[in-house]
């Protein structure tokens, strides 16, 4: 039975222009950049005040941090104040705004999201003087480009040269091709009208399989070496090492090599060579598609913050931008200044058009307010790193890191646990000894023998030199791992061992064995 009835209910709602904070937040250095020039281009009303090019923020000193007043630690920014009335509208109600009326409308900032790289930290030794200039990140050919390039010249026919285009779209950075040919028969039909059948699309996977470099258009990591080994010259080895991946691949990924040298008749030494000629291979040949054809494409860091050490006390810099401060265009003030100074006799058409000048003033005015948001906040929030981490900036040894959880950090700044890790996200800051991610910082705890809280970071780095160091014949397992731990006065349980050996990419003794 059907029935109508009233309910009230609360419920919480982030505001549009709070979710386009929290993205602003979380955006690095070069998508703020870019997201700028976005806006710049999209909104007239909005424009770059050349005449007051300045830092893009004041220089912060820990002492300073240290002695603020009370009133002045920064609380919790408008984005975590759910409960507050949002000045802005929504944009359903952007038909009712008046000309008058103080309340905001902005339409969606839409960023694109990408997944953040692994950089590699860089050493920086340079004085604490010497002029530190941005690096630009290099232009160059990406991998599915290179093979676009060596597909061109394939006497192919417009639809196999289509197919072929689609095929090298459906291949991952690591040169592996994770979509199958009766799934791509389907995705082709539907999205580009190109009726094929299986048997055409695996046809023109293997011509894809035999461009450069060796193994790329792979299913899996069995294939990969097979197309690696059957570009090499025809040697018994390379014939066995076939055999070896083609049949008994489970049994070499185990190390196995006593059942395979049963099974395929074969002394000690021609195991060797397979091994060696296997070892060889690239198991992911997209990461090193280059070669000696071109030169590939190097991926900088640009640090979001500076920190500069003066005979130990440390000041938080936020880096520059390669844009000025932005700032409302005068002409589109001046509009409305007139508008509000002779509304008698205005036409329709004339307010319709003050309507459009003043919400783009608005939404001018709220994206440079969440822009000088976001600032304070990353500051705030790195000052506070830096205060908690202080033994570690000075010294620069990873023993001297403490145990940081992101709620330390949410104590202490008086923002929500959410806006931290927003924060530390694809963030670096460059110190005097090297360039790191924030997330570099943060790390839990455990209680050494004397009832300290060591930084299991510091335990990994131990775990790590004691398997560096083991003998290659006779690898520890990690009950053996555990026991030198506990003898070093760190009680770590076997589990606790095998989980971090997992994050260390550490495989277990079996597979640690040098034959």
């Amino acid at each position: 039975m059907l029935k109508q009835q009233l309910q009230q209910k609360l419920q919480q709602k982030l505001a549009p222009s709070q979710i386009q904070t929290i993205k602003l937040i979380e955006a690095t250095k070069l998508e703020l950049e870019e997201r700028v020039r976005q806006e710049l281009e999209e909104n007239p009303a909005l424009e770059e005040d050349y005449e007051s090019m300045s830092d893009t923020a004041e220089p912060t000193n820990m002492d300073e941090v240290e002695g603020e007043e009370e009133d002045d630690v920064p609380e919790k920014s408008d984005i975590e104040e759910k409960d507050e009335e949002d000045i802005y509208e929504n944009e359903s109600d952007k038909d009712n705004v008046e000309f008058d009326s103080d309340d905001y409308d902005y339409g969606e900032y839409d960023r694109m999201e990408e997944e953040v790289p692994a950089y590699r930290l860089k050493i920086n030794n340079l004085e604490r003087d010497a002029k530190q200039e941005e690096v630009p990140v290099s232009d160059g050919m990406t991998f599915k480009e290179y093979l676009e390039e060596q597909a061109g010249f394939l006497q192919l026919t417009e639809c196999e040269r289509n197919i072929v285009r689609y095929i090298i779209g459906n291949i991952d950075e690591e040169g592996y091709l994770r979509r199958s040919a009766d799934m791509m028969v389907d995705d082709l039909l539907f999205q580009m009208g190109e009726d094929s059948s299986e048997s055409e699309i695996q046809r023109l996977i293997k011509l894809v399989q035999n461009l450069e470099p060796a193994g790329v258009g792979a299913q899996n990591l069995q294939e990969c070496l097979l197309l690696q080994l059957n570009r090499k010259s025809k040697t018994d080895v390379i014939e066995y090492a076939k055999k070896t991946i083609s049949n008994h691949f489970e049994s070499f990924s185990k190390k196995h090599y006593e059942k395979i040298q049963r099974s395929l008749n074969i002394d000690e030494d021609i195991m060797k060579s397979i091994i060696t000629e296997v070892v060889k291979l690239n198991p992911k040949p997209g990461n090193a598609w280059s070669g000696d054809v071109l030169e590939q494409t190097k991926t900088t860091i640009i640090p979001d913050f500076i920190l500069e050490n003066n005979n130990g006390k440390l000041t938080v810099n936020l880096t520059q931008s390669n844009i000025s401060e932005l700032r409302i265009n005068p002409d589109f003030k001046n509009m409305l200044n007139d508008y509000n100074n002779n509304k008698q006799n205005q036409t329709r058409e004339l307010k319709e058009a003050i309507l459009f000048v003043k919400q783009k003033v608005d939404s001018a005015q709220w994206f440079i307010d969440a822009v000088k948001q976001r600032q304070q906040t990353l500051l705030a929030t790195m000052t506070a790193i830096v205060e908690f981490q202080y033994n570690f900036f000075i010294e620069g040894h990873e023993s001297f890191l403490k145990p940081m959880i992101l709620k330390d950090i949410a104590d202490i700044t008086g923002y929500d646990i959410s806006t931290i890790s927003r924060v530390s996200n694809s963030k670096y800051i460059q110190t005097e000894y090297a360039i790191y991610p924030l997330k570099y910082f943060f790390s839990e705890s455990i209680l050494n023998d004397h009832g300290e809280e060591i930084s299991t970071r510091e335990i990994k780095t131990i775990m790590q030199e004691c398997i560096n160091n083991e003998d290659k014949h006779h690898p520890l397992n990690d009950d053996e791992v555990a026991e030198y731990l506990n003898n070093r006065g760190y009680p770590i349980a076997r589990r606790t061992v095998a989980k971090y050996r997992e994050q260390l990419n550490i495989p277990v003794s079996r597979l640690r064995i040098n034959f």
